[in-house]
């Protein structure tokens, strides 16, 4: 397997307490408002955040000549840290970035100051399995996780059989739809920042199409997570989900239930996306819990 270059960028004094954003699945890390970018830095913190490979200007991949796990999407964290020059430091993750940053903080807890997970699931839970079998309309074995909202449901079921977007402006009016639904029902959607994001997404992509190379990866590697072993978890750990919370709803009170200290924050009217209305309460609790 070749080299995958990871493309990144850091704001703040060098000298100050580091924070890493890792976002979730085909996610680019733009995806971090720079709103909420600055105001972590005007915290005191260095932050640094970094597109997946596949996403964003990172480097895309030939899956069927270079296939790679979600260990490898895993792996690049590390690799970014030491790009960086950081031994360590504070993780904070959105969605699958989660099972990332919960994964990292067991298999090495030296590498993180403190865990935040925002809108995930907990580690070893089967979120995929999950989602998949809701969207296939298939039931769900006693104890699974809870399942999606059926909003979010109704919508990927309908882009699953539609036809690709012919256009630049077709897709990025079925990303605006997708970040719509995201967004949830508890705050007002502003479509026209809807529309600036999802241009700025399509713009800086390397290779818009090669996100699903994320699915192939998990599909090639579905032993991935661990099971059972949250308790073992010793970094402290901030949880916060959304009250509109259309994909995971009530995963994060499970993540929290299953690691020993960890402090659960429900964010009024969050879904799955972070908009404006939320960024000062969010960096507000993510600054508290970084300081040292």
């Amino acid at each position: 397997m070749h080299e995958v270059n990871i493309w990144s960028e850091e704001f703040g004094a060098a000298t100050d307490t580091p924070i890493l954003l890792i976002m979730g699945s085909m996610s680019q890390g733009v995806l971090w408002p720079d709103e909420f970018v600055g105001r972590l830095v005007a915290g005191g913190r260095r932050v640094i955040r970094y597109d997946h490979r596949d996403t964003g200007m990172s480097d895309t991949v030939d899956f069927a000549v270079d296939p790679y796990g979600w260990d490898d999407i895993k792996n690049d964290v590390y690799r970014v840290l030491d790009t960086h020059g950081l031994e360590s430091a504070h993780l904070v993750c959105h969605s699958a970035g989660g099972l990332l940053g919960q994964f990292i903080a067991l298999e090495r807890p030296e590498r993180v100051r403190s865990l935040t997970v925002i809108g995930s699931s907990p580690l070893g839970g089967g979120e995929g399995q999950v989602i998949l079998r809701a969207l296939l309309g298939q039931p769900q074995p006693e104890g699974s996780l809870p399942e999606p909202a059926p909003e979010f449901v109704a919508f990927y079921r309908a882009l699953m059989a539609a036809a690709p977007p012919e256009d630049r402006r077709a897709q990025i009016n079925s990303m605006i739809a997708e970040q719509r639904v995201l967004h949830g029902t508890g705050l007002p959607f502003d479509e026209d920042a809807a529309r600036r994001l999802q241009e700025r997404i399509y713009d800086r992509a390397r290779d818009l199409s090669a996100v699903a190379n994320h699915r192939l990866a998990a599909a090639a590697n579905p032993d991935f997570e661990p099971v059972g072993v949250l308790d073992q978890l010793k970094v402290p750990t901030l949880v916060i989900e959304g009250s509109h919370e259309p994909v995971k709803p009530g995963h994060g009170a499970i993540i929290a239930e299953q690691i020993p200290g960890a402090r659960l924050m429900i964010t009024a009217g969050m879904g799955h996306t972070l908009p404006p209305e939320v960024h000062e309460e969010l960096a507000a609790a993510i600054l508290l819990h970084t300081t040292e």
